[in-house]
């Protein structure tokens, strides 16, 4: 499988895991920053939460982990917190912004 495979299967992954105050996918909030396929699979992802005191904020990262180890072919993953950019709804995705009723 290839780097850009690979990162597919995890984009895929993040769309199955919610925020749970929040009916739309991390990665269609635009909570994921980054996604990095580095040398023997492993994945870098950089992320962040709606807020600093988000309730979600001990468990999103650990369910991430979680879920991409799981996919065939990666090695190891690593999920970085970021507050920097913060977060705003700006950078939701048009689907999620529809999903929400802000459009």
């Amino acid at each position: 499988m290839s780097t850009e495979e690979l990162k597919q299967k995890v984009i895929e992954c993040l769309q199955t895991i919610y925020d749970p105050e929040i009916p739309v996918n991390i990665y269609e909030m635009g909570l994921v920053y980054e996604v990095s396929i580095l040398p023997i699979n492993n994945v870098q992802i950089v992320m962040t939460l709606t807020a600093p005191g988000c309730p979600a904020a001990q468990s999103l990262p650990v369910e991430v982990d979680q879920k991409v180890r799981t996919i065939d072919g990666v090695n190891d993953v690593h999920v970085s917190v970021t507050w920097n950019p913060p977060w705003d709804k700006s950078m939701m995705s048009e689907t999620a912004q529809l999903e929400l009723g802000m459009l």
